[in-house]
């Protein structure tokens, strides 16, 4: 940055000064921690010389200090798994109701509630691009764009089938029901990759916004839907009173979309991303939320569980995420992580 001609490309020096504060976001904590364990180790050889009532009030404040610095831990460990190519991106995050009619559409509703107020938690905005209103109740369909640092890094871990056990509020006769959706992340895709798809690809249809999170009656076809004919892809958006910025918001979807699809078929492990999610239904969910006869919600793909369940529906999902994020870990790898309340 100091040297001569640096602002002579202003965009390339922005640049190079976004990168700059990345780096300091990950080295400043740990070189601040580092202070703190120099510290906690002054504090050891003080109390190991000290005596008497000294020696206990030395001991209470090493105590106390390393009381503080256990959870600093567990963020630093945490952050230093999110180091994937987009895992500092955005995050496009969809939810698929699946088998299930009436009582699916209504998970698919809890899960929009649940994965707003997650995202609310860790500081991210959300926005609304797309949302189908079932036919009784709920939602069966709804994509958001999650925005912050390592959104798509945390939110990833969430892609897969979820399983609903409950006493059904619809049913007259108060049986248990079970109930399925599907949920899918892509990193939104950024400038410096270039997603070239031909106009001759793409089929393009307007209609009127409505349902949840619409403009509500809208006397015009703002709302844009791009089908991918070759893939069959289809992306919503009408968040936008503007055609033209719906547009623009569904295309640059569509390409992260179809860079993810692209990024899949070169993976020889079929089970991540969109293999991993397979059949709505049974078998193939990632992790259940059972709410009778009992209490519980797992992940059935790290052991993590709680009984805390109104807590998890209120958006308490980081022990899930960050169970995934260690599970995916070199030294955690093939293990069975148990971590319970």
């Amino acid at each position: 940055m100091g040297a001569p001609g640096f602002w002579d490309n202003s965009e390339r020096a922005q640049k190079h000064i976004a990168k700059l504060n990345l780096i300091k976001k990950s080295v400043v904590p740990v070189v601040a921690f580092q202070k703190k364990v120099d510290d906690v180790a002054v504090m050891m050889e003080l109390v190991d010389a000290a005596e008497g009532a000294e020696r206990d009030l030395y001991a209470r404040e090493l105590d106390d200090q390393v009381g503080v610095m256990v959870p600093e831990l567990d963020k630093l460990e945490i952050a230093s798994f999110l180091t994937g190519q987009f895992d500092r991106n955005n995050a496009i995050f969809s939810i698929q109701s699946g088998a299930g009619g009436t009582e699916s559409n209504d998970w698919a509703d809890l899960l929009f509630r649940m994965y707003n107020r997650w995202a609310e938690r860790r500081g991210f905005s959300v926005e609304l691009q797309d949302v189908q209103v079932g036919d009784q109740a709920g939602i069966s369909k709804a994509t958001i764009l999650i925005k912050g640092e390592n959104a798509y890094g945390y939110a990833k871990a969430e892609r897969g089938v979820h399983r609903l056990v409950r006493i059904s509020p619809f049913d007259s006769n108060k049986r248990r029901h079970t109930s399925f959706c599907a949920i899918d992340v892509v990193a939104e895709i950024t400038e410096e990759i270039e997603i070239e798809i031909p106009e001759g690809e793409i089929r393009v249809d307007v209609y009127r916004s409505s349902g949840k999170g619409g403009q509500g009656v809208n006397t015009t076809d703002s709302a844009v839907r791009l089908t991918h004919v070759p893939s069959g892809i289809v992306v919503v958006c009408q968040n936008e009173r503007s055609q033209i910025k719906n547009r623009a918001t569904a295309l640059n979807v569509l390409k992260s979309r179809l860079y993810e699809k692209k990024q899949d078929e070169q993976r020889a492990e079929m089970d991540k991303f969109y293999g991993e999610k397979g059949e709505i239904g049974w078998g193939s969910q990632i992790r259940s939320y059972v709410l009778q006869p009992y209490q519980m919600v797992k992940d059935l793909r790290t052991g993590v569980s709680t009984s805390d369940t109104q807590g998890v529906l209120d958006g308490d999902l980081d022990r899930f995420v960050n169970g995934w994020l260690r599970a995916g870990c070199p030294r955690h790898r093939n293990k069975d992580i148990q971590i319970e309340d």
